[in-house]
């Protein structure tokens, strides 16, 4: 995917002028625009802009669609865009902006020509294309889109799953299927025992029966911060981290140690320093591991949601 040309999401209008514009803009028109279409496609417009399309590109990836009535291409492009947001099913979803009704959002987008298409993962533009392209490179684009999310480590919005606060009167945990689930108390009992491999064991099995399982997820990528930090010299791995800086190894070693003392924000900033300074190999493995410990938390967490922004704006 190529950049176009002075294409910037933070551009000549600075989108948190959107509020004062919203107030000018009259009732009727941002609710007729706002209503939402379906599941998958909706209107954006600038009142809604920082909901439906920045904040919800921390869960899913958006596809922004500005077209306008007058615009021809648009007529043959935003039918096959909608086809294939309902065909995603959730892995991504359309946002359809009206070029005409929502004057500064387009021009904070730097719109030049219609139809235009832009992807927003993790609340950062993903350069996208102009005109009405044929299918078959619509899907390829939108392949790629949904590769970089993946790279992220971005839940899909129909990854919404119950979480923890599903249970039984009588305080046992429940599956989704409503059965109470014995591997998730027998990991508790191993959890509070200290025994950190039955406890991996038993979430594992829950997660080979419901792959993505909320309890279980963030209950195993606890358990295996845990396992790792038990087998570091934590005071040699400071020393190791302060004095090679570009040693990944060691920077990650201190990232599980700050986490594990709850300090995320540092354990998040220190692998996202690293991420900054390093390429290739080096740099993959710490975003994956970055990821890795994103999982520790719900997918709305505040301080996920900061560094997945982050991560995204050093990706790009």
């Amino acid at each position: 995917m190529t950049q176009p040309r002075n294409f910037s999401l933070y551009g000549a209008v600075d989108l948190g002028a959107r509020q004062a514009a919203t107030q000018r803009q009259q009732a009727s028109a941002a609710a007729s625009q706002g209503a939402a279409r379906s599941e998958y496609v909706f209107d954006v417009t600038e009142a809604t802009f920082e909901t439906d399309v920045l904040d919800r590109s921390r869960t899913v990836p958006v596809v922004m669609d500005l077209w306008a009535e007058w615009c021809g291409p648009c007529k043959q492009l935003s039918p096959v865009l909608e086809r294939l947001a309902t065909e995603a099913a959730g892995a991504w979803v359309l946002g359809k902006v009206d070029v005409d009704a929502n004057p500064q959002l387009s021009a904070a987008l730097q719109v030049q020509s219609i139809p235009m298409v832009v992807g927003v993962i993790g609340g950062q533009l993903v350069p996208g294309f102009l005109g009405a392209l044929p299918e078959a490179q619509v899907r390829q684009w939108l392949g790629q889109v949904l590769q970089v999310a993946q790279q992220l480590g971005l839940p899909g919005a129909g990854d919404q799953a119950a979480g923890p606060a599903d249970e039984a009167g009588d305080g046992e945990p429940l599956g989704m299927d409503g059965l109470r689930e014995p591997e998730l108390a027998e990991a508790q009992q191993a959890m509070e025992s200290g025994d950190l491999d039955a406890a991996a064991g038993a979430f594992e099995r829950m997660l080979a029966n419901d792959p993505g399982h909320p309890v279980a997820t963030v209950g195993l990528a606890q358990v295996n911060l845990f396992r790792r930090v038990s087998s570091y010299d934590q005071a040699q791995a400071r020393k190791d981290a302060a004095a090679h800086p570009d040693d990944v190894d060691a920077q990650i070693r201190v990232a599980d140690i700050e986490m594990s003392l709850g300090n995320a924000e540092e354990a998040f900033d220190r692998l996202l320093g690293v991420i900054r300074r390093t390429t290739g190999e080096d740099r993959n493995k710490v975003r994956l591991h970055l990821i890795a410990l994103f999982e520790i938390f719900p997918p709305r967490d505040a301080l996920v949601t900061k560094a997945r922004s982050t991560l995204s704006s050093l990706l790009f």
